[in-house]
């Protein structure tokens, strides 16, 4: 564990395991968690040999709650700044929701060798927000929504969202993890208010089409086709189609959170997609 300063002097947080000479994957966490939303899969990579890297988004965890810099571009050079200090090469970064939106943009303005291949799971890219270019996409009373429930009360809105939606706790049947819901509220918690409520517009208004276009690696979009939060039809196969070596991986009935209630399918496939 460290933190890296970056250019405004926001102290990154980060959690790197594994052997330094092995290649590293590299985890990006979705809004408003934690690099701790990974450790299923760091624990999982790291068994099979590489090097596993997750930071906390600043505002998020525990990085530097800052006054400014919610924005994906200075998401993005945050990631940088970490990449550049660790010195990590041939990379594969590997995205979750808003942590998706922060993969493409930082692997399409990454120092050449830097990456090798990008997987983004559940992401927000190429944007959620309803317009007339994105008639598909969410309306933007949706996100107001978020921002209003954030303020109101966001300790209950944090134990509504992983009850709900996140997980498809909703859905009839479901295996409700009581473990899982409290572990949501506790790394959402830990982060900024204001940090958050700024990261709703980063995630959902930012417009990612040209990232993914510039985007010359291999990358992996898998979603589930239940996603209640990050709509599948609107998102992962519009990225496929702008991405110049894009594949898309489709998972059947999964939710939003599936990496947390499905490790078992989603973990050997990012494993071969690495391997590849």
């Amino acid at each position: 564990m460290g933190t890296v300063t970056t250019q405004d002097g926001t102290g990154i947080f980060y959690k790197d395991w594994g052997p330094r000479d092995a290649q590293p994957v590299v985890f990006h966490h979705g809004w408003p968690l934690s690099g701790d939303d990974w450790d299923n899969q760091m624990l999982f990579f790291l068994e099979h040999g590489y090097r596993v890297i997750a930071h906390d988004r600043r505002g998020h965890g525990r990085s530097d709650q800052s006054a400014g810099g919610h924005e994906m571009d200075t998401y993005a050079a945050d990631v940088a700044a970490v990449t550049d200090a660790l010195d990590l090469r041939d990379a594969v970064h590997i995205g979750h929701s808003t942590g998706g939106g922060e993969v493409a943009r930082y692997v399409a303005r990454a120092k050449p060798g830097r990456v090798a291949k990008a997987v983004l799971v559940g992401a927000v890219p190429p944007i959620m927000v309803k317009s007339d270019a994105n008639p598909g996409g969410l309306p933007i009373e949706v996100f107001d929504g978020f921002r209003s429930s954030l303020v109101a009360n966001r300790a209950q809105f944090y134990v509504d969202v992983p009850a709900g939606p996140f997980y498809g706790y909703n859905r009839p049947g479901a295996q409700v993890s009581q473990g899982v819901i409290d572990n949501w509220w506790r790394q959402g918690m830990s982060g900024a208010a204001h940090a958050h409520y700024h990261c709703i517009k980063a995630f959902s208004e930012t417009d990612f089409t040209e990232d993914l276009k510039q985007i010359e690696v291999p990358v992996l979009v898998a979603h589930g086709t239940d996603d209640q939060i990050v709509p599948y039809e609107d998102s992962a196969p519009l990225s496929v189609a702008l991405l110049r070596n894009g594949r898309l991986q489709s998972y059947e009935g999964l939710p939003h959170g599936m990496l947390t209630t499905h490790p078992d399918v989603l973990n050997p496939d990012l494993l071969a997609f690495v391997k590849e």
